[in-house]
């Protein structure tokens, strides 16, 4: 047993065998600023790492697998030890190795493939991109001009050339196209039929995607020529993209207060399946508590300031429901969550998406099955 401190080998086990070699290759430490918050994976509780002040700690978060934030407010405020924990709007992270392995794992690009990225964020994935693909093939756009700025240095650093953009990933990079695969390391409401139109036919988009800004799904689409078709996979929860965030608007108009039919916690104990439900037939509605096993499911439509909470009550036979705005969100939940009920339960597997240049769709077990526009 020798006490080495951690290094690119605790990483590439993380990784798996199919991009071990590279995380062996591009050390992360390249990636992470001195000072940052690391969020741990595993019950280790999230604090502050400082490279200057306790080196040792520092080196092991950066070589674990530790979610770490690089910028809060979009830059609008620094990134200290009392932010990291204070600010609402986390903006730029280095994801959790493994997470950042099992997406790349997805996206699976052959050699000499040509990938679009959006969102460089640290630029710790275009480099390992590079390091098998040739930097020659790697097109990477971030937005925000201080990330893009850091994550050129970073990259540099590391040795790597990848193109890199500063600009709206929504728009790809049209005269760089076809692309055979895009990556995507932001959380998606809608996928933009520009990635469609600028992926060769049989190629591969690979998205967190969370149609209610909730914690999302790993989603793989496959261009079909003027259509992607692709399947939801597990659970991958990413800072939203920021052309797609909802914001939280104030609750509109006065409480109304009314009995649900439907118990509350039986809905916080449902599948995820049901979440697609709801996507497909209430889009832009963000639920709260499901899979929670709570007393309680929250409701919120952004785009008109409704609100819903029902909390079970005390003998469990009427569900206590508030209400606020203009949408009786509980009364169109409930509806979704019977209509779910009612083709069996369905998992999260039998759902899917269809992104065509009339938006994008959700279907369950065939993508000739349509349930709803998104």
């Amino acid at each position: 047993m020798t006490d080495d401190p951690p290094g690119p080998d605790d990483l590439a086990a993380l990784a798996g065998t199919d991009w071990a070699e590279e995380f062996r290759a591009v050390p992360r430490e390249h990636f992470i600023p001195d000072a940052a918050h690391a969020s741990y994976m595993g019950d280790e509780p999230s604090h502050w790492i400082d490279r200057k002040t306790d080196p040792a700690t520092w080196q092991r978060a950066v070589y674990s697998d530790t979610t770490i934030l690089t910028q809060v407010d979009d830059g609008q405020a620094p990134l200290t030890e009392e932010t990291a924990t204070t600010s609402i709007d986390p903006s730029s992270s280095s994801t959790a190795p493994s997470l950042v392995a099992e997406f790349l794992d997805l996206l699976d690009p052959f050699p000499g493939d040509r990938v679009l990225e959006i969102g460089t964020g640290t630029g710790w994935t275009a480099a390992l991109m590079s390091e098998r693909l040739d930097a020659e093939n790697v097109y990477s756009i971030e937005v925000d001009e201080q990330v893009a700025e850091q994550a050129a240095a970073n990259v540099k650093r590391s040795g790597h050339s990848p193109h890199l953009r500063v600009g709206d990933g929504a728009d790809g990079w049209p005269e760089a196209a076809l692309f055979d695969r895009v990556h995507v390391t932001c959380g998606m409401r809608e996928i933009p039929y520009t990635w469609v139109e600028q992926t060769r036919p049989g190629g591969v988009i690979v998205a967190p995607w969370a149609p209610a800004q909730a914690l999302g799904h790993k989603l793989v689409l496959t261009v079909t020529g003027d259509t992607a078709i692709g399947r939801l996979g597990g659970r991958a929860g990413f800072m939203m993209m920021r052309g797609q965030r909802h914001g939280y608007p104030t609750p509109v108009g006065d409480r109304r207060a009314s009995a649900g039919r439907v118990d509350p916690m039986r809905i916080s104990c449902a599948g995820p399946g049901l979440e697609m439900a709801v996507a497909a037939f209430m889009p832009g509605v963000a639920v709260n508590g499901l899979g929670s096993g709570d007393d309680r499911v929250g409701l919120r439509h952004p785009a008109t300031g409704s609100y819903a909470l029902a909390v079970r009550s005390d003998d469990g036979v009427k569900a206590r429901v508030s209400e606020h705005g203009p949408r009786s969100l509980w009364v169109e939940f409930e509806a979704a969550y019977l209509k779910w009920l009612s083709w069996g339960s369905p998992g999260l597997e039998r759902f899917g998406v269809a992104v065509t240049s009339e938006g994008q769709s959700i279907w369950l077990d065939d993508p000739a099955n349509p349930i709803g526009k998104v």
